[in-house]
């Protein structure tokens, strides 16, 4: 029997629950390992229990997302985190994935990226719905001016490195970069991973920066 994604659900609305496990109890290879109303409940529920991937509302009772991340990140919480908020500063957002949050879905879309976002975290994949993206990278563009940084040299990336960093930038999945440069999925996102520490970023929006910067794309 193949392993399945075991995600936890912690969110105030008992109908968005319901609403996130019907989306999930149709998939093969995903499987709820229960829920939380609270901010506290979640906390006291990881003292116990554990979770390939948590699901997190950032508006609750008690304790919010926010503060659970905190809690999360002093504890060294194993468990890959997506945010959902129907607020989308991409300031809050960056203090999100600095507090350690894995994805981010603005709840008006979460239906159509949830199941997606899932398998991409599991995998150590950053996601983010489009529109989130292109708020981070505005926000990137617009402190890179405000802060007068000095112009980044590519010359320590090997010459596939500079191609897949290229790629990710112009937005192709994984699974298109492997099929563009025949090489596999695998490979691909060794070379993000590598990108990540070369680059000193830690997610798709800081490598399409840097892109950006050095005249890649």
């Amino acid at each position: 029997m193949s392993y399945k994604i075991k995600v936890h659900i912690a969110d105030d609305h008992k109908i968005l629950i319901e609403g996130v496990m019907a989306l999930i109890n149709i998939e093969d290879d995903i499987e709820i390992e229960g829920y939380s109303l609270t901010g506290k409940e979640v906390v006291n529920w990881a003292n116990n229990n554990t979770a390939d991937v948590l699901i997190l509302d950032i508006n609750m009772p008690e304790m919010d997302g926010i503060d659970v991340l905190r809690v999360f990140k002093q504890r060294d919480v194993k468990v890959k985190k997506i945010i959902l908020s129907s607020l989308s500063d991409p300031k809050l957002v960056q203090e999100m994935i600095a507090l350690g949050a894995n994805g981010f879905l603005e709840k008006s879309c979460a239906s159509d990226h949830i199941v997606e976002a899932i398998r991409s975290v599991s995998k150590g994949i950053q996601y983010f719905n489009e529109d989130i993206k292109t708020r981070l990278f505005n926000l990137y563009v617009a402190n890179s001016k405000v802060d007068n940084e000095k112009e980044e040299s590519h010359k320590d990336l090997t010459e596939r490195e500079v191609e897949v960093l290229k790629l990710i930038a112009l937005e192709k999945s994984s699974s298109e970069i492997a099929t563009l440069l025949s090489i596999s999925v695998k490979t691909v996102e060794s070379y993000r991973r590598n990108l990540y520490k070369k680059l000193k970023v830690k997610n798709v929006v800081g490598l399409a920066m840097y892109a950006v910067r050095n005249k890649i794309v």
